[in-house]
């Protein structure tokens, strides 16, 4: 179970054993759970914490594209021990074919017939792979079943 108290520990742990990257790394992922926390007013809940380190995940990301795009190894080297640490902390993702199941009897749930009824799935869908799949994996293969793919 994820909680801002064991990753503020994961970091004080960090700062003992000098893992600079660990260390920094952590820092931003806590950094934005306060700004999320501020902004809302309150404490979050596990999967707030998780959405927040996943934004962070493709923040990461997107800034290894951009690093390649400018030549800069040393950037791309330090982002991807970034990412790492980050994915260490968010669920395995789903199989392909454990998404697929889990689509399907999403969309016999809802009703769902043919693709313009995808909101329908994706409202009972989503909850469930939270954390666990990307956005745009699961409406592309929503849609595909829906078409009847």
């Amino acid at each position: 179970m994820l909680t801002k108290e064991s990753l503020q520990s994961d970091l004080k742990d960090a700062m003992r054993a000098g893992d600079d990257v660990r260390k920094r790394t952590l820092r931003m992922a806590l950094a934005a759970i306060k700004l999320a926390e501020v902004e809302r007013r309150g404490a979050l809940d596990e999967g707030a914490l998780l959405a927040i380190l996943q934004k962070e995940v493709k923040t990461r990301r997107e800034s290894i594209e951009e690093a390649k795009r400018a030549g800069r190894e040393d950037l791309i080297q330090a982002l991807e021990a970034e990412l790492a640490t980050l994915q260490a902390y968010l669920p395995q993702p789903l199989a392909e074919d454990e998404l697929r199941e889990l689509v399907q009897r999403a969309i016999q749930e809802s009703g769902a017939s043919d693709p313009k009824e995808m909101g329908k799935v994706m409202r009972v869908l989503m909850p469930r792979v939270q954390g666990r799949a990307d956005g745009k994996t699961v409406s592309a293969l929503v849609r595909e079943l829906l078409a009847g793919g």
